[in-house]
């Protein structure tokens, strides 16, 4: 059983048993029938991984981690925000007819700022500040920027991201203002592994811990069958994740950079409802 299946069958288990019922009709998501979607939920949730023993990888049922890695880069590496330069239809219901998600996510994370060294955007402030000042306690990254909600299809939900470098290795947490379970879990878990892996490389690091911070943990109501019979299934132990070590630079990094081998999983289980 990968970190990865050992956290998502705890969080799910704990939502289940002791969550808290949002039945609330002033809820934001419906499904696509126009029915509310509630949710059961717990607020809090801490999840740790240790990327230098594995890459947290779900094995209950296929990931594809190269969808993750490209939706990563698409955000960090491309900045861009734009799903015509996504190779996934993930963002697509939130998307305008130009392709558009407005001032959101990778957006955010090309916007210039002033420093004392320089202008930065906030991706380059991290990379200048691992090779150049790893000990600081400054080197974060925020996309809420209350300034441009207005214009962002969707709030951002994984917003920010806080890197420290202890005793070689870099570790990180990622702050989630809100998490579908289901749908995104195990997709946020390995992209931000992912994105950990590239910055440590680059750097001259190890991967160290990723922790994964969630305010909003929740099970949307049409999902709750589908979860209790996932997190029953077996598990397997965490598949080998590899990054090519020849390259340096952040943005040479391409989801073809990475080789996944062992990767044993459950069945997939198929199409399933998504709230908007």
């Amino acid at each position: 059983m990968s970190s990865a299946d050992i956290a998502f069958i705890s969080t799910c288990r704990q939502i289940l048993d002791n969550g808290s019922w949002v039945r609330d009709e002033r809820v934001r998501p419906h499904w696509e029938d126009g029915e509310i979607a509630y949710t059961k939920k717990c607020f809090g949730v801490v999840n740790r991984y240790d990327l230098s023993k594995e890459f947290p990888l779900l094995t209950l049922r296929p990931i594809g981690f190269k969808s993750c890695v490209d939706e990563i880069l698409w955000i960090w590496q491309k900045k861009s925000n734009n799903i015509h330069d996504l190779g996934s239809h993930i963002w697509d219901a939130w998307a305008d007819e130009s392709g558009s998600i407005g001032k959101a996510y990778g957006y955010q994370m090309g916007v210039k700022h002033k420093y004392r060294e320089g202008e930065f955007d906030m991706v380059d402030r991290v990379l200048y500040d691992l090779k150049n000042n790893p000990c600081s306690r400054r080197i974060m990254t925020n996309i809420y920027n209350f300034a441009d909600l207005h214009e962002m299809a969707l709030y951002p939900c994984a917003y920010s991201m806080t890197f420290n470098v202890t005793d070689g290795k870099l570790c990180a947490i990622l702050n989630q203002r809100s998490q579908d379970m289901l749908a995104a879990n195990a997709w946020n878990v390995a992209q931000y592994a992912a994105l950990v892996l590239m910055f440590a490389q680059v750097s001259g690091l190890e991967p160290g811990e990723l922790v994964h911070v969630i305010a909003d943990a929740h099970i949307y109501d049409r999902h709750i069958p589908i979860v209790e019979e996932l997190i029953g299934r077996e598990a397997y132990p965490a598949p080998r994740v590899e990054l090519d070590k020849s390259i340096t630079n952040f943005y040479d990094f391409t989801p073809d950079s990475f080789t996944v081998t062992d990767y044993r999983h459950g069945e997939k289980i198929g199409k399933f409802p998504v709230a908007i």
